[in-house]
């Protein structure tokens, strides 16, 4: 339940045209249900804006589907499923077939949010190709939040004249989220050339000497560049929430 159904729902009591035994049935789960493996908090929406993201790797398919059905049970605008594989998608998908799967972000997505034009867009830019699917999460989840998201994939230092020649693109953006493995110095040659907060994602791809990321982190964490803030290694997901969340403040929502 978000903000604006705690309303309707507050003035429909008020009004008589909600039933109190009904509204008390409406938030007998808030601010969590218990499921004795999870905890789903129904509340989230109304205190940060948007619902509990379910991260799948290490759940099973059941639990999965039961924390999704109590979030849809609640009404949650859009529900999302991240590090899920094609196996837990499918069964998801028997429960709830209007669910979708982004492959290669390993993203399940029941529902779209409402697009309001006041927000600005992000710009997600990955250094590489092997980079996409960790820039297709952040991108997916900014989405999910609410936000426009564009897509700029495989300009990395190797051959910089790509990158410069998308100017445009990196102007317009609000927030502009860089995903780069190797040595992560995107991040640093973005951060140079843009006035918009830049948030730099290391990803594990790369040779041994990367360290599975480490490198890469260690780099971002060092720019020279001003305005560059970091999140952890492969994490897509928080790039892509945070990036939304500062669209939405820039906008004023």
């Amino acid at each position: 339940m978000d903000e604006s159904q705690l309303r309707d729902l507050l003035s429909g009591i008020a009004s008589g045209s909600v039933d109190v035994e009904d509204a008390v049935a409406q938030l007998r789960h808030m601010p969590f249900e218990d499921l004795d493996y999870a905890k789903v908090d129904h509340h989230r929406a109304l205190r940060t804006g948007f619902p509990e993201v379910v991260f799948c790797e290490g759940k099973t398919s059941e639990q999965i589907i039961g924390i999704f059905r109590a979030m849809a049970d609640r009404a949650a605008s859009v529900i999302l499923g991240t590090r899920a594989d094609k196996a837990k998608f499918e069964a998801v998908r028997e429960e709830f077939p209007e669910a979708t799967y982004n492959e290669a972000a390993r993203v399940i997505q029941i529902g779209a949010p409402t697009k309001d034009p006041d927000i600005g867009p992000c710009l997600v830019i990955s250094a590489g190709t092997s980079d996409i699917p960790i820039a297709e999460e952040a991108a997916l989840v900014a989405e999910a939040v609410g936000c426009p998201v564009g897509r700029l994939f495989d300009v990395g230092v190797a051959g910089l004249h790509r990158l410069l020649d998308h100017h445009g693109q990196l102007r317009d953006a609000e927030v502009i989220i860089v995903v780069a493995g190797m040595e992560g110095a995107l991040a640093s040659v973005v951060g140079g050339l843009v006035s918009q907060p830049v948030i730099a994602v290391p990803t594990s791809v790369g040779y041994g000497a990367s360290f599975g990321g480490v490198a890469a982190l260690l780099s971002m964490l060092n720019s020279c560049s001003n305005g560059v803030v970091v999140v952890n290694i492969d994490n897509g997901f928080g790039a892509g929430y945070f990036a939304a969340m500062l669209c939405r403040q820039i906008a004023g929502k």
